[in-house]
């Protein structure tokens, strides 16, 4: 265990050299780089500005010790240094912040593997994630609740099996386009019994199958590796019995499970069977995103279980009609015995009231035996009729957990609405239903998302068709939606985006990818000069992002929508609390609309004031603007840097009106610090 030679030394020398260096600094710089203010404008904490000061000192001082007299010299299970005495959460959040800085290296990253750290997230460096780094890992951090390994190449299998092995408190797990396998499966299924959340989307070597396991749909081999020859379940839980186990295995408490785009299945239908057993076997589960989901519910609410019978009786795992069965009783008896609880706790209110009513009624002796008579005839009444309710939903109605869904289609939305009746975050490809008649998908949709007006908080739907083939979708569950998305849309001058606002009054996020218009709209000269006060505002938007399709050989978009102009306009002026902004390839002018926004006043939106006492102006709260391919000038971009004093990054790549002779400048300027991008 080493100690930092000279510790006391090197911080003390350091700390003078940089006072010295403050002194004959005109500026302080060092502020402007860590920022005065946080990005909210609020003055920075103390605790944040020790992170920024330990940040620009890693390198010099910490990093530079440790990589010049340890590393790759010893390997230390515990190293004692300045991080160790400081809180998880704070190595956490100084880890994130040299990710995004991207100064994080190999020896930071040693020095800050510390027993106290609870959340690990290397998605951003994926490149100091190797077979030699893993060791440290499971020596040092075995009490991690969350590790994000995303998008790691190098570690094979076996490595990912033995530091899972070591990580049993874990309980998020990401793994997305890594080579996990089902070895890898079979590892988290045996040693992280309480994972909540496992992401696996876009793993090659991984096929649906491979997913049973962590429903305890296969027996795990001491190896961790699922074993056909091995398995012993029972009808009621559904558990299974390994060598290397002297207890049966119960499912993972998952509550979220996704594992999209993974490798390419043996045989067909094998997705659907999977999707359906993990449905049926993972009772916790409330998000999800699987390959087959659609036809899995479909399955489910029909109860066409004979169909994966080869496939289940192939991978040694319980027949679904067992499993469907096996829920059904279980959620009858808690249903029962919600019931009987509410029965037991109305019993005693007409208890206390028979109290409180004793001595003050006139009813003789024998109108109250009548009346006794008449009540244990209607309890007796309301018990069959709780047994006949409880029979009809137990028979009927299997009621899921689920309240996140992906990857679903039109088709599915009525059987989903039956067993997921809590949905509040659903994505659907309208391309994908059968009945593709024009027209047809957008009242399918509109029909499947009736279960769920009022309630749904975040929709994104991927249409090949018309926009407005989508608003009566919009209509009926836009009223509660904070987030929508819209893939893959056709445009036309005429397409009513402006009802799309209407119906979704409440959105905080909205992304609509489209295809432009192909037939041009003649410049609407009265209707864009009067001002439009009385057009639909989002006052709760913080997101918006409006990207069209271009052909890369033009270097300008064709202006084929101009009343465009009047939509951008009511959204920027009506959205204050807008941050993030991007606005690619308008089919419109985008530079006069902006110098419009900026010269308006927001209107009375009954929001709350501002640090300095004045109410938010349009975009002067927004900080990452994205304008690629538009005709938006230097004038422009320079006064929204200076409305915005939170503004981080301006892209501005394409615009065929700034010139690099005009970036050079702005850069002498030094209107704001944020970074401008153009290429």
């Amino acid at each position: 265990m080493p100690l930092f030679r000279g510790l006391v030394e090197h911080v003390a020398r350091a700390q003078a050299d940089q006072r010295r260096r403050r002194r004959r600094m005109e500026n302080v710089e060092w502020m402007g780089s860590c920022g005065k203010t946080d990005e909210d404008g609020s003055v920075l904490s103390l605790t944040r500005l020790c992170l920024l000061n330990l940040a620009d000192n890693m390198k010099e001082v910490w990093v530079k010790d440790y990589a010049d007299n340890y590393l790759d010299h010893y390997f230390f299970r515990h190293i004692m240094g300045p991080f160790n005495l400081l809180p998880g959460d704070l190595v956490e959040e100084l880890t994130l912040l040299l990710c995004a800085r991207k100064e994080l290296s190999r020896a930071a990253l040693h020095l800050l593997l510390v027993p106290q750290l609870r959340g690990l997230s290397l998605q951003k460096c994926p490149i100091l994630v190797t077979s030699t780094l893993c060791p440290h890992i499971t020596a040092r951090c075995q009490a991690l609740w969350r590790l994000d390994l995303s998008g790691v190449q190098q570690l094979p299998s076996k490595v990912l099996c033995e530091t899972l092995c070591c990580l049993s408190a874990l309980r998020s797990l990401c793994l997305a386009g890594t080579p996990c396998d089902r070895c890898v499966i079979g590892t988290i299924a045996l040693h992280c019994r309480l994972l909540r959340h496992l992401d696996v989307s876009h793993c090659r070597f991984l096929s649906p199958a491979a997913l049973l396991p962590l429903g305890s749909g296969a027996a795990l081999s001491s190896s961790g590796c699922p074993s056909k020859s091995s398995f012993r379940c029972t009808s009621t839980s559904q558990s299974f019995i390994s060598p290397s186990c002297s207890a049966p295995l119960s499912p993972l408490p998952l509550s979220s499970l996704l594992a999209l785009d993974i490798g390419s299945e043996v045989q067909e239908g094998d997705s659907v069977a999977v999707a359906a057993f993990l449905l049926l076997s993972l009772p916790c589960l409330e998000r999800v995103a699987m390959e087959g989901l659609t036809q899995a519910c479909c399955l489910i609410q029909r109860r066409e279980f004979d169909q994966t019978d080869k496939f289940t009786d192939r991978e040694g795992v319980p027949r679904l009609g067992v499993m469907w069965a096996d829920w059904r009783h279980r959620q009858g008896k808690d249903s029962w015995r919600e019931k009987r609880e509410g029965a037991a706790a109305d019993e005693e209110n007409e208890d206390e009231e028979r109290t409180l009513c004793d001595g003050y009624g006139s009813e003789s002796e024998e109108d109250a035996r009548r009346g006794e008579e008449q009540g244990c005839c209607q309890d007796q009444a309301q018990e069959q009729r709780r047994g006949r309710v409880l029979s009809q939903s137990g028979d009927e109605h299997l009621i899921l957990r689920l309240k996140d869904v992906k990857s679903l289609s039109c088709d599915s939305l009525d059987s989903l609405s039956h067993l997921c009746p809590n949905i509040y975050s659903i994505s659907v490809n309208a391309d994908d239903c059968e009945d593709a008649r024009e027209g047809r998908q957008g009242s399918l949709l509109a029909a499947g998302l009736q279960a769920w007006s009022g309630q749904l908080r975040s929709l994104s739907v991927h249409y090949s068709g018309p926009l407005v083939d989508l608003l009566p979708a919009l209509q009926v569950a836009g009223s509660s939606l904070l987030s929508l998305t819209l893939e893959g849309v056709k445009t036309s001058p005429h397409t009513p985006l402006l009802e799309v606002i209407r119906a979704c009054p409440k959105l905080r996020d909205l992304l609509i990818s489209a295809e432009p218009p192909t037939t041009p709209q003649e410049e609407e000269d009265e209707e864009d000069q009067r001002d439009n006060w009385d057009l639909p505002r989002l006052p709760n938007l913080c997101s918006l992002a409006l990207r069209f399709s271009y052909e890369h050989s033009l270097m300008k978009p064709v202006m084929s929508w101009m009343s465009l102009k009047k939509v951008l306009k009511s959204l920027l002026t009506g959205s204050p609390l807008l941050e993030k902004l991007s606005l690619v390839s308008l089919p419109c002018p985008l530079n006069c609309v902006l110098q419009d926004v900026l010269r308006r006043v927001a209107p009375d939106l009954h929001l709350s004031a501002d640090s300095t006492g004045l109410p938010p102006l349009p975009l002067g709260r927004v900080r990452y603007i994205d304008l690629p391919r538009t005709d938006v000038k230097m004038i422009t971009v320079k006064s929204i840097m200076q409305r915005s004093k939170r503004l981080k990054c301006v892209d501005v790549s394409c615009c065929w009106k700034i010139s690099q002779l005009q970036l050079e400048l702005l850069a002498l300027e030094r209107i704001s610090n944020a970074q401008v991008i153009r290429l």
